[in-house]
């Protein structure tokens, strides 16, 4: 009974090998724990508050934090808390999405750079080059206002910017994963070009454009917020953190807890998607040890 045991042990990590490494990352949990706070306290924004958050009502304008407005009231009145939890749903949904659209669009470009090569992947790498010659916040600023002040223009501005490191990253694991002798093989049997990028390269290169994004996604909502704070992003009223904290930090000295709140559940985000991006590298990280 005793050997049972002491096999029976070691088999059970052995099972789940993921959630062992996640329960041994203290510091992932926290991140998981803390952005689960922020999205679920969002999601029952309706419940939580009874206030909507773009209603005006002049006479409660620059209330400080009470028991009747937690957070305090803006110039016009609105309460902070109701717009911080409305803009997380907004925040945290655009970063989130401009990512996604990124490393989808970064997986088949890269892909097909690497898998077809010549003259085509000279073409596409030198574009991607042109892109990462800009600094990033600045090109992303650029474009932005070029297409007009927007939401939507501002997350297909962050999309441009950070597309480049998912075209380059599945590119590499196209260029060694087309030498695979599963590769080899399917083209020798005639199978066409997309149906082995569809099948073999696509699912064997998405480990490391995985990685990538999870670390990305609190600097899409970081910049999300600085356009939104340059007048670039979502325009009011809409309840976005960055065009909160565009506005409030001009009453900084007189209402200090206007722009304080949005930036406070800003910096809580963007560290808890920090933590678990960090995390989920080591999880997937096929060298990592612990």
């Amino acid at each position: 009974m005793e050997l049972q045991t002491e096999i029976s042990q070691p088999s059970k990590i052995n099972k789940n090998p993921l959630l062992y490494k996640l329960k041994k990352n203290k510091l992932t949990l926290v991140g998981l724990a803390l952005l689960g706070v922020i999205v679920v306290l969002s999601l029952l924004a309706p419940i939580l508050t009874p206030y909507h958050p773009t209603k005006i009502n002049i006479t409660d304008k620059f209330m400080p934090p009470s028991s009747i407005h937690w957070f305090g009231t803006d110039e016009v009145g609105r309460d902070i808390l109701t717009r911080i939890l409305y803009g997380a749903r907004l925040s945290l949904g655009i970063g989130i999405s401009v990512i996604l659209l990124a490393s989808a669009a970064g997986i088949l470009i890269g892909t097909i750079s690497g898998y077809f090569g010549k003259m085509l992947d000279q073409i596409i790498m030198r574009i991607m080059d042109m892109i990462l010659a800009f600094p990033t916040l600045i090109l992303a600023m650029a474009l932005a206002a070029s297409l007009g002040p927007s939401i939507q223009n501002a997350m297909i501005a962050i999309a441009i910017v950070k597309l480049p490191v998912y075209v380059r990253l599945a590119r590499s694991e196209t260029l060694g994963l087309r030498e695979m002798l599963y590769v080899k093989s399917a083209q020798t049997f005639g199978i066409k070009p997309w149906r082995i990028i569809g099948k073999h390269i696509i699912p064997n290169s998405v480990s490391p454009v995985i990685i990538q994004a999870t670390l990305d996604i609190g600097d899409a909502i970081l910049m999300i917020a600085t356009l939104g704070f340059l007048g670039l992003g979502a325009q009011p009223p809409a309840p976005e953190w960055g065009a909160m904290i565009s506005t409030g930090w001009k009453y900084l000295l007189d209402y200090w807890w206007y722009p304080t709140f949005p930036c406070l559940f800003l910096f809580l985000s963007s560290c808890a998607l920090n933590l678990m991006g960090d995390g989920i590298r080591d999880i997937l990280d096929p060298k990592s040890s612990k």
